[in-house]
């Protein structure tokens, strides 16, 4: 029991994190529009990125496709970690690194989503 609601608790926080950024990426906000100028992809990676994050927030809340929202997550999270240490540095316009630290968390969550979904992807890997 105690385990379905950590599992709970962790997709929950990584799908309001995920979400609540789309409003940013969604309505072009200066900072979100500054992230993708600067990584060259604005505004298609902005909104592809936005629509892989909806997706991937989505299929983290049904436990059935938890699995699946986990791994895409772990996706576009290492690709928002990678950014920030490679290209943006942790601060982005004075935030403070509150942007990298939401993408660690989230990151971190759907690692430990993937974790407790492990036998369900070994079984999938094992059928033919």
């Amino acid at each position: 029991m105690k385990t379905e609601q950590i599992a709970w608790i962790l997709r929950i926080i990584a799908s309001a994190i995920l979400l609540q950024t789309l409003y940013f990426k969604f309505t072009a906000a200066p900072e979100s529009v500054y992230i993708f100028s600067t990584l060259g992809i604005e505004p298609y990676g902005r909104i592809g990125s936005g629509i892989a994050e909806l997706i991937v927030a989505i299929l983290i809340l049904i436990p059935k496709t938890t699995w699946l929202g986990a791994l895409g997550g772990c996706g576009v999270m290492t690709g928002a970690v990678f950014s920030h240490l490679f290209v943006l540095g942790i601060e982005v316009k004075g935030d403070g690194g509150f942007l990298f630290s939401l993408a660690l968390i989230t990151l971190l969550c759907c690692l430990i989503l993937l974790y407790q979904n492990r036998n369900i992807i070994i079984n999938l890997l094992k059928t033919k």
